[in-house]
């Protein structure tokens, strides 16, 4: 597929073959599909244009499950001067990571959430996507005759691909598959990959088990869990982990809505929303936060709060029972 936005594309790929400095940005707290979309394009322009400086630059800790990708990059202030900067995976200003991404040159943006708030110069924006990285799959595609694509930059897409649709639970369409069919064909290890995403240590796994036990359901049915800063403590739990207690909650029968809150320890609670069928995401933008239709995000700063999202959870639910006459 010739990627449907092409007057943007070619928009796009003109301005990275215009400047020879360009920066790499992603969201806070990356992900997946966040690293694996932005080191992958940096790779894919490194290899086109050995003369261009491309820097992937971000802040934050990289999760273990994802330190053996590429590494990230540093700069310093005067870099930005006359730069291309291109942010990925980011829908929102105020959750990009890269905090100077404003010193650029010209600001492109890339992403696959609900485009809630166009930025930059230049905007390309799918929703349909399965994730970014199934864009510059596409984009690499698109423009074959120009860009070029080794097994390392089709390995980080493809984590990007697999994590952001839950291993094509959700988000994935006859073309993401072909996609990645394509990226497959470069042969890198898929084994190593998976073991690298999802083996857990045993410690974390003695931590699924007490927290199993502590699942508590709305009168709706919605399942949530509230992780306190003791219980991250006490099983040295990084941010990813405790993020990813929300997957011991996927398959209870009759909760199609599942929420963990997290505590920060700074007075403000982390929220991970996930769902079957019942979209999500407006709810999670009330709530400070936004994502996808069936997977988001949001914060929520005191009790009011949680207990409030909650009953919006409660009350989304049991509207989509008996509109749908089911649970699943």
């Amino acid at each position: 597929m010739i990627t449907e936005n092409k007057t943007i594309t070619d928009a796009i790929l003109a301005q990275i073959q215009k400047h020879d400095r360009i920066v790499l940005c992603r969201h806070e707290n990356p992900d997946g599909d966040a690293m694996g979309s932005s080191l992958a394009l940096a790779r894919i322009i490194r290899l086109t244009w050995p003369d261009k400086d491309v820097r992937v630059v971000n802040t934050g800790i990289v999760p273990d499950s994802l330190s053996f990708l590429e590494p990230e990059d540093t700069c310093d202030v005067s870099f930005y001067e006359g730069a291309l900067v291109i942010a990925l995976d980011c829908a929102v200003l105020n959750r990009m990571a890269n905090k100077d991404y404003a010193r650029g040159d010209f600001f492109i943006k890339i992403d696959h959430h609900p485009n809630v708030e166009p930025f930059g110069d230049l905007c390309w924006v799918e929703p349909h996507r399965g994730a970014t990285s199934e864009m510059i799959a596409d984009l690499a595609a698109t423009y074959a005759d120009v860009l070029k694509m080794d097994a390392e930059a089709a390995l980080e897409l493809y984590v990007g691909i697999v994590t952001d649709t839950g291993r094509f639970q959700f988000g994935t369409t006859p073309e993401t598959m072909r996609i990645c069919a394509d990226l497959l064909a470069y042969g890198f290890d898929t084994s190593r990959m998976f073991a690298n995403l999802y083996l857990e240590d045993y410690e974390y796994k003695l931590f699924c088990a007490q927290t199993t036990a502590q699942i508590q359901r709305t009168e709706a049915g919605v399942a949530w869990l509230y992780i306190t800063q003791e219980t991250q403590e006490k099983y040295h739990l990084t941010h990813e982990q405790a993020g990813n207690t929300v997957l011991l909650l996927n398959d209870i029968k009759g909760s199609m809505i599942r929420i963990v809150f997290i505590d920060n320890g700074d007075g403000t609670t982390r929220v991970r929303l996930r769902s079957r069928f019942i979209v999500i995401n407006t709810m999670a933008e009330k709530y400070h936060g936004g994502g996808h239709a069936f997977a988001s995000g949001a914060t929520v700063h005191n009790a009011a709060e949680m207990q409030a999202l909650l009953h919006d959870a409660d009350k989304l639910q049991r509207e989509y029972v008996l509109a749908h006459n089911e649970v699943k």
